[in-house]
């Protein structure tokens, strides 16, 4: 038998949130890790929360875009160690569409929030690149 310390797992949940002709949100980050640099909207599930409340909510904080929990639509859970700096996280990555011209705020902890071709993505903080990439059929 071997000893074993329990590890702390935080929970999250991130949107991709996507436009009819092939655009997707992101947020510039306004905090450590990774301040300045682009990522899908999200953030910690809060207490008596799901993970898909908490992206609505986050959504709408970051992004100043309002998305009932009902009509978001689960893509996947990344859980790859080492995937933050912080710590391990585990995430629920959830899918949004709205139609062009839908226009984003920045706000909590997102200095910008601009949309950006499919196509052409600045680099991405965390593992948010290889998120895109592995449901990148399922978005565009």
């Amino acid at each position: 038998m071997t000893d074993t310390k329990p590890e702390t797992i935080r929970y999250t949940a991130d949107v991709a949130l996507v436009t009819d002709d092939g655009r997707i949100a992101l947020v510039e980050r306004r905090w450590d890790p990774f301040e300045g640099d682009h990522a899908l909207p999200g953030g910690h599930v809060d207490e008596k929360e799901t993970s898909r409340m908490a992206a609505s909510r986050e959504l709408f904080e970051e992004a100043g875009v309002q998305v009932p929990p009902a009509d978001l639509v689960q893509l996947g859970v990344f859980d790859e160690p080492g995937r933050d700096p912080r710590g391990r996280y585990v995430t629920v990555l959830y899918l949004a569409r709205v139609p062009d011209g839908t226009v984003l705020t920045a706000g909590d902890d997102a200095r910008t929030a601009t949309w950006w071709p499919l196509t052409s993505l600045p680099p991405l903080a965390f593992d948010h690149a290889e998120i895109l990439e592995a449901v990148a059929d399922q978005i565009a």
